[in-house]
């Protein structure tokens, strides 16, 4: 369970991300409530999961959801380049989160 709460933090912290681009986009409640409640939810499913996994990994596998997925995103929804260095990159630290979980 501990680590479907830490999954669903860095889910939720690509939600906050996605907060941020629509505040600078186009401030309204809405996208406030997006970012506030995004990082919100991903802080406090970021606790619950660091009562059973180590910080060190907990934090490394959050960021490590939130960059690939904020990249993916970017990429996917707001147009941002695809080039074969950055994919290799993304790819570098999905291999780098797995390694985490199959070591904790």
């Amino acid at each position: 369970m501990t680590w479907i709460s830490l999954i669903l933090a860095g889910c939720f912290e690509v939600v906050g991300v996605m907060g941020i681009t629509q505040v600078n986009q186009k401030p309204s409640l809405r996208s406030y409530a997006v970012l506030i409640g995004g990082f919100t939810l991903s802080f406090v499913l970021l606790t619950i999961a660091m009562k059973e996994i180590a910080m060190g990994t907990a934090y490394a596998v959050w960021t490590g959801i939130g960059t690939v997925g904020s990249a993916l995103i970017g990429m996917l929804v707001y147009g941002e380049p695809r080039d074969t260095l950055r994919i290799a990159c993304i790819a570098l630290v999905i291999v780098s989160v797995a390694g985490l979980k199959l070591i904790a």
